[in-house]
């Protein structure tokens, strides 16, 4: 069964199931959605918790089995946690993981949370997934889009009963908050708590955001990279500039940008060769959001494009290291902005 975050609390005031499966790579969302399951198990009697990390090959799967079968002498009702931080169990944990699946229902005894990474097509579409999904409920959890951070943030001030002022000035407010937190759901939790902690409920003005919530952005370079595919040159810069400022390796942050680069030119080559855009993706290892980021991008660049780009790629890697390339800024991060405003603009060709 798969239900959407936005329906879990719907479905926990009906009642618990004994299985659920999340996937994502966002922790805010994950850890509430856990944390909304835990609250409503505890109040049904389950008082007793295990929880089970899987690492490595050696991880023994029949731990998390024979926990699911033993209850303590002080409750009569157990949640057991498994959490696959990889989102591959291997041969002995896809069984395992049937098996669970196959408990799930018929007992009232124990209630299973397995918690996964967000999975690619192929690892959905395994026995062991497929098992789960069909026994419990499967939820997967979605980051926020970029675009749509304003209105998450408005939604999280009306919970502790602020918001922003009406109109033109409000929005304003909303986009400089999302820009300082670049995406971070949980830099933007902290400064959401922060502002109820400081500002009574009712209207908050612009200025009491911006002391709130001014110099706490986290610069990602992975949010980089989404920013540079979505074609957006402004933002590029502004991150480039906050990932100097806070002590970020150039050298990590050109090899973002070249890998992306690296994987646009063996998708391209692989499309040319007649495969279709789903396979090529996945090979690639592109999923999630950057799915159609990669398309739009493959839309837009031609074949000489890309190989004048992995050769830009090859002389800031240069200088990056240390070393002079004509016709190149020497300073390693004039030379990443090059880079990376040649891809940004490819990118919105």
């Amino acid at each position: 069964m798969q239900l959407a975050a936005a329906q879990l609390e719907q479905h926990l005031q009906a009642g618990l199931r004994t299985l659920y499966v999340l996937q994502g790579d966002e922790p805010l969302l994950m850890d509430e959605a856990l944390d909304a399951i835990r609250a409503r198990a505890r109040a049904a009697g389950f008082a007793e918790r295990a929880v089970h990390t899987v690492s490595g090959a050696n991880f023994k799967w029949d731990a998390v089995l024979a926990s699911g079968n033993s209850l303590s002498l002080f409750s009569d009702k157990q949640i057991v946690e498994v959490r696959l931080p990889g989102g591959k169990p291997g041969k002995d944990g896809s069984a395992a993981l049937q098996s669970i699946a196959g408990q799930s229902g018929r007992g009232e005894e124990t209630l299973w949370l397995i918690t996964l990474p967000r999975l690619d097509k192929a690892t959905r579409a395994s026995a062991w997934c497929q098992a789960l999904e069909t026994a419990g409920v499967c939820i997967p959890i979605q980051g926020v889009d970029r675009n749509a951070l304003p209105q998450w943030i408005a939604r999280r001030l009306a919970r502790q009963g602020q918001r922003v002022q009406d109109g033109e000035a409000g929005a304003r407010a909303l986009q400089f908050f999302a820009d300082q937190v670049e995406g971070n759901l949980l830099a933007a939790h902290q400064e959401i708590s922060k502002l109820a902690l400081l500002y009574p409920e009712g209207e908050l003005a612009r200025a009491q955001i911006e002391s709130a919530v001014l110099n706490v952005t986290r610069y990602d370079v992975f949010k980089l990279s989404e920013a540079v595919l979505s074609g957006q040159l402004a933002r590029v810069q502004r991150m480039l500039d906050g990932l100097q400022a806070e002590g970020e390796a150039a050298v990590r942050v050109h090899y973002a940008l070249a890998e992306d680069i690296r994987a646009l030119k063996r998708a391209k080559n692989a499309l040319a060769q007649g495969q279709p855009m789903p396979v090529v993706l996945r090979e690639q290892r592109i999923w999630g959001a950057r799915e159609r980021l990669f398309e739009r991008a493959l839309a837009r660049m031609t074949e000489p494009m890309l190989t004048r780009l992995l050769h830009a790629a090859h002389q800031a890697d240069g200088i990056v290291k240390g070393l002079q390339t004509p016709g190149w800024p020497k300073d390693p991060w004039l030379a990443l902005q090059r880079l990376a405003f040649r891809l940004t603009s490819a990118c919105r060709a």
